[in-house]
């Protein structure tokens, strides 16, 4: 299957909760969606920016790749103070004849030299550059998938612990209502003293673990800012009925999404650039056995003229245009090793590229199965919700007519705090395992 479907994961079941909503976390702030959240980061993300820096290098590096291809081109002059011209013609021992020259000189000219053949190593390292480009290019991709997993992960962790909040919340006035209910029958000699303070106990516990959550919710708006390129005490707010829109497959198999991770996958792609480069490399390393061929041109204007016979201390100008071929003897031994080990590298990129393969092949699996797993726990937590919100009812009538323990309610009530929880955690999950899977294959 190769098609591709926009469909919406499984939405988050709405639980009966208190109508206050943390308004000291959402005061005045526009709540903003994991769609919205994941557009800010792309745009303003530090690790996003470094990995886009680092493609504009890479596409500066092909131009001055292409630079090279360009003549070498210079002019320079020079100006200098002249000795005495003095000619041996019988030896060096013998009386020298003084030539006249003039006592200083100048000169000014060009040079040209212009790369004809060299093997081909210019034109391939401009190849072996724009692999570099492309290669920066999968890892922007890699980065990104990987930004917005990230992103996902720590908004869940503030989705999930704005409901613990209110859960908690919800749970402590009620507890209150309770205990005060207890303190009324221990007034009448109903109960004994122990079920007041066992009650007072779970809601000194509860209190707790709301401060608790407060400050997980803090962190989790802090991961969410640095990952967003804001500041850290930046006010923050998430939609609580968010319907996320992602790009998933219709009814696909552990075969689908692998298919698609060996098309799309940016990791994979990475793999595959490094063998296309190293191929290219070993080919650089072997042109150095071939020939360079170039065609040079130098013209000079001097003064005087004492290059020559017969001297003279006009001005004179020369130049020369030919072609010019060199060829090093010496890398006929010098590169047996450096291309043995150039081979040895390509070798290494194809069977990383096939590690690469038995990785992802392995991470699909992981993040289908995860995903599966997800959606039994949900059914299984909503099945959970429902039998222990029935036991707390039933113990908590009980309990009123004297006919079950202050302890059984108690921990009939922690059993359906703590099944709200899973829930809640189960259905975020079912979003996050998604989410991470859609970032292995490459699609998110």
């Amino acid at each position: 299957m190769k098609h591709y479907k926009t469909v919406p994961i499984l939405g988050i079941l709405l639980l009966s909760i208190a109508p206050f909503m943390c308004a000291q976390h959402t005061e005045k702030v526009q709540p903003l969606s994991l769609e919205e959240i994941w557009k800010v980061a792309e745009m303003n993300n530090r690790q996003l920016k470094l990995s886009d820096l680092n493609l504009q290098q890479s596409k500066i590096e092909i131009l001055e790749a292409k630079d090279r291809l360009l003549p070498e081109l210079s002019v320079g002059g020079d100006a200098k103070l002249n000795s005495r011209f003095l000619i041996y013609d019988n030896g060096l021992f013998s009386s020298p004849k003084d030539v006249p020259v003039k006592g200083y000189g100048y000169g000014i000219g060009y040079n040209l030299n212009f790369n004809l053949y060299n093997g081909g190593k210019d034109k391939r390292n401009i190849a072996m550059k724009k692999e570099e480009e492309t290669r920066k290019q999968y890892e922007v991709d890699l980065q990104k998938h990987s930004v917005k997993y990230n992103v996902a992960v720590a908004y869940f962790d503030l989705y999930k612990f704005l409901y613990f909040y209110d859960f908690l919340n919800a749970e402590i006035e009620a507890e209150k209502k309770q205990l005060r209910l207890i303190e009324s029958l221990h007034k009448n000699g109903i109960v004994l003293k122990s079920d007041v303070l066992r009650t007072s106990v779970k809601l000194s516990q509860l209190e707790l673990d709301l401060s608790d959550v407060t400050k997980k919710i803090e962190i989790a708006k802090q991961k969410l800012n640095i990952l967003m390129g804001r500041e850290n005490d930046t006010e923050l707010a998430i939609q609580q009925e968010d319907a996320i829109e992602l790009n998933a497959i219709t009814d696909g198999d552990y075969n689908d999404y692998l298919d698609i991770a060996f098309n799309r996958s940016p990791e994979y792609k990475i793999a595959a650039s490094d063998i296309k480069w190293s191929e290219l490399n070993a080919k650089q390393v072997k042109a150095t056995l071939l020939p360079k061929v170039s065609l040079y041109a130098n013209y000079n204007y001097n003064y005087p003229q004492i290059s020559f016979y017969p001297y003279s201390n006009d001005l004179w100008g020369f130049g020369q245009t030919g072609i010019k071929v060199q060829y090093s003897i010496d890398n006929l031994y010098k590169s047996k090793h450096t291309i043995a080990r150039a081979q040895v590298v390509s070798n290494q990129a194809k069977e990383k590229a096939e590690m690469k393969k038995d990785e992802i092949s392995l991470q699909v699996k992981e993040a289908y199965l995860q995903q599966k797993q997800a959606l039994e726990s949900v059914a299984t937590a909503e099945q959970n919700i429902i039998k222990t919100t029935e036991t707390v009812r039933v113990i908590r009538s009980s309990y009123l007519n004297q006919e079950s323990l202050l302890t059984d309610l108690l921990e009939a009530e922690n059993a359906l705090l703590e099944a709200k929880f899973n829930l809640t955690t189960a259905q975020t999950n079912v979003k996050v395992t998604h989410i991470r899977l859609l970032a292995i294959i490459g699609i998110l």
